[in-house]
């Protein structure tokens, strides 16, 4: 009964598709697979893909066909891409991009050697291959690199009945449209014309009239995410983008923002732990040793450190064995405690709610749960070491409890607005900074107290 419960959860998060490639990989039935591979969404190959180790990766990939490449390449993260485009010729890589927009040609050429993206991009037609270049143009996380060449856009001048003549001829809108952007005779960005707007007023208005010129427009060089937080704030579907005159050059819409907000959550849950979120979960084991490498490096000179600490109160704890039984009670909770206001503090960074202006309003803040924290608790376990120990070493651990944990929030604060301040994500390393700062100061304060008052 027991083992179905634990072994049942596990087999509903099995992947269908990864437990039925295996088996048909291993006996080498390539046919059955390929027409097995047919069906499946582009995002579906992708995580396929990433979840088998490089040799069987590589034999997936040949049995997909070359239009379809391109879209699976889009869903892959960069190291697993990178891979599978070292093994691909350059015609064969032109084929599987041609069909793609000019901003997703570019993610996808982005970092390759510069006479392979040469040769790619030479296989593009004239219009694309402009695009293309001009998406590189732009930094990396910028909206200009994000931005889609795809906006319909329309004179201000005109009326509503040559606006639907022009979508006509359009046959089919882009995806994401819920708009056409407006522009002037000099193709300055000047408004925004929903498309609720024209299904509702007669032919004869004019666009100027009716058009949403509120609608705001983004630089080509707002970071990319900044344009994540303005769609998330503003619920936008799509928004212009405009150069430095005020001339519309593309527009970026909401699945766009999407990849971005996944891209920061992977790159905040992998670099807690000292990890790129691009890493491919089957590279090879020196590789992966080596990344860790650092990150356990560190570790271990913080911890030495803290090991130093109490290695100072070394008489302290031979005399008094209940200090060696009760420090690490101190650490932990100053631990949890910052790690509390250090959470809140990084997700306030992220969504602009945290700045030098309120920073001292939310130091008092936290100072105040801390010590206010700090005495519930220092009361509590004072009592239990009062009654277990003595009354000493109960009113040590309660000074040592509530000194650190208020320390700790002051630090949960302060760690990822001073990291912010220099350019460093806080998310990839406060938290090792906080660990240290509340291993070291709870050992020496609980320590310290003791070796004072009670030798």
């Amino acid at each position: 009964m027991n083992d179905r419960i634990l072994t049942e959860p596990m087999r509903e998060r099995d992947d269908p598709l990864l437990n039925q490639v295996v088996p048909l990989l291993d006996n080498a039935h390539f046919d059955v697979l390929a027409d097995r591979l047919e069906g499946e969404h582009e995002t579906d190959l992708a995580v396929l893909l990433e979840s088998l180790p490089s040799h069987q990766r590589q034999q997936v990939w040949e049995l997909i066909p070359a239009q379809r490449q391109g879209n699976v390449l889009l869903n892959l993260h960069d190291e697993v891409r990178h891979s599978l485009i070292a093994t691909m010729p350059h015609q064969e890589l032109a084929d599987a991009v041609e069909h793609l927009d000019a901003d997703d040609i570019a993610s996808v050429i982005e970092d390759l050697p510069e006479d392979k993206s040469d040769a790619v991009l030479e296989q593009l037609n004239h219009e694309t291959r402009a695009d293309v270049e001009e998406a590189l143009s732009y930094p990396e996380d910028s909206a200009g690199r994000l931005m889609r060449f795809d906006a319909i856009e329309v004179r201000a001048d005109i009326d509503l009945q040559t606006v639907l003549r022009y979508l006509r001829r359009h046959k089919a809108l882009p995806d994401h449209t819920d708009g056409l952007m407006v522009v002037d005779e000099q193709g300055r960005y000047v408004g925004k014309l929903p498309l609720s707007i024209i299904v509702t007023h007669t032919g004869s208005a004019r666009v100027q009239d009716i058009m949403n010129g509120a609608a705001e427009a983004i630089s080509v060089h707002m970071e990319a995410d900044e344009v994540a937080h303005l769609f998330d704030q503003r619920d936008l579907v799509s928004v212009a983008v405009i150069d430095d005159l005020g001339k519309l050059v593309g527009r970026i819409t909401v699945d766009d923002v999407l990849d971005i907000v996944r891209a920061q959550s992977d790159r905040t849950l992998m670099g807690m732990a000292g990890l790129n979120e691009e890493a491919d979960l089957f590279a090879p084991v020196l590789v992966s040793t080596r990344r860790r490498a650092l990150w356990l490096g560190l570790n271990l000179a913080t911890a030495s450190l803290a090991a130093w600490v109490i290695g100072q109160f070394e008489a302290s704890i031979a005399q008094i064995v209940a200090l060696a039984i009760l420090m690490p009670v101190v650490a932990s909770m100053g631990g949890v405690a910052g790690s509390q206001t250090l959470t809140m503090t990084v997700r306030g960074l992220a969504l602009g709610q945290v700045g030098l202006s309120n920073m001292r309003w939310l130091l008092r803040r936290e100072l105040a749960v801390g010590v206010l924290n700090g005495f519930l608790w220092a009361s509590l376990m004072g009592i239990a070491s009062w009654l277990i120990f003595s009354t000493g070493v109960g009113i040590v651990i309660a000074a040592a409890l509530t000194i650190n944990m208020s320390l700790a929030v002051a630090a949960g604060v302060l760690i990822p607005i001073v990291l912010d301040r220099f350019g460093i994500d806080p998310a990839l390393s406060a938290s090792m900074i906080l660990m240290t700062i509340t291993d070291v100061m709870g050992f020496l304060t609980f320590l310290g107290l003791a070796t004072l008052f009670l030798l």
